[in-house]
């Protein structure tokens, strides 16, 4: 099986929908995309994903099944303003990297003062729940820190959604510390990132990162991903 993560295009976050740029992206990735085989389509329910998502489903006659738990996550403390900067994950991310003292291991990151209070944590933990309900509905059962494939299963999937919720979700399916994979691991408007679960029924299998942060289809229309760009 195969699960192809795409970020939404270029956004209007105020009116939560796509600029004319994220128009013209969302075209470029559904024609990249055609030839991958694709049975379905899974978006968040926040318009710039579906409205990314809709190209592709056109082109392919497929309907965009929404997924509410790949909803955008939120990033402040009880108090609604924790940091000065708002408690973005990937810039928090990036602070905690730069601290000798701590080591990004396990679940150490959930403990930190940067994140102990922060609504963010609420919404992993939901979105690992959600991708791991998604994944058995596949034939794929969390177990410990993999699968166990239940049941053989060929698809290729695409999911639309943002650049906060798919970092949880690939730290949850790569077992990774979150503000890692905030920190280390930015990608793009409209980026494809596939991941291959191998098909060994009755055995335990982990994800495969095959392609991460395929930008080629937007040649010309945006830069490298950096903080500037890997805002939500």
């Amino acid at each position: 099986m195969r699960i192809i993560f795409v970020r939404h295009g270029e956004p209007d976050y105020k009116t939560d929908c796509l600029t004319e740029k994220g128009a013209r992206q969302a075209e470029n990735v559904s024609v990249r995309l055609l030839d991958e085989g694709i049975s379905r389509i899974y978006a968040s329910p926040l318009g710039r994903a579906r409205q990314t998502a809709q190209p592709l489903a056109d082109k392919l006659d497929l309907p965009v099944q929404v997924l509410p738990f790949m909803r955008e996550i939120c990033w402040n403390g009880p108090d609604g303003k924790l940091y000065d900067d708002g408690g973005h994950p990937w810039l928090l991310g990036d602070r905690m990297l730069g601290e000798d003292e701590l080591q990004l291991t396990g679940e150490e990151w959930r403990h930190h003062p940067y994140f102990e209070n922060n609504c963010c944590v609420r919404n992993y933990d939901e979105i690992c729940a959600g991708i791991d309900g998604l994944l058995s509905e596949h034939g794929f059962e969390r177990q410990g820190s993999n699968y166990l494939c239940k049941a053989e299963n060929e698809e290729t999937v695409v999911l639309f959604s943002h650049g906060g919720s798919g970092a949880c979700a690939l730290s949850h399916l790569f077992n990774l510390p979150f503000p890692f994979v905030c920190a280390a691991m930015p990608y793009d408007f409209t980026s494809v990132i596939i991941l291959t679960l191998p098909v060994y029924t009755g055995k335990h299998v982990y994800p495969q990162l095959t392609l991460f942060n395929d930008i080629a289809h937007n040649r010309g229309e945006q830069p490298r991903a950096g903080r500037a760009a890997f805002q939500r």
